[in-house]
């Protein structure tokens, strides 16, 4: 099987969440799923900041809105959505 980048981007309650506790949320929410390649910070509006986060994983780990779900558990996150899924391409 192949692996899969997944983007996912979440999304705090307000502008005055810690991402950097958000961050650490994620790579324990994330760690059974895959694994984090990069991460990134995105301006929105007003502020509001999200946080963008590449996942390597392993295709046959099925479809990420389970992870996305569990994403939302993390306190300040209001959402969490995965915006692209790509097939790793190996040279």
């Amino acid at each position: 099987m192949a692996n899969v980048i997944v983007t996912i981007r979440v999304m705090p309650e307000t502008p005055e969440v810690d991402l950097g506790k958000v961050l650490d949320g994620v790579r324990n929410k994330i760690s059974e799923y895959g694994k984090i390649g990069k991460h990134e910070v995105q301006p929105i509006a007003f502020g509001l900041k999200a946080l963008v986060i590449y996942v390597i994983a392993d295709e046959s780990k099925g479809s990420p809105d389970p992870v996305c779900e569990k994403l939302t558990e993390i306190e300040g996150v209001q959402s969490a959505e995965a915006v692209d899924v790509r097939r790793e391409v190996e040279m």
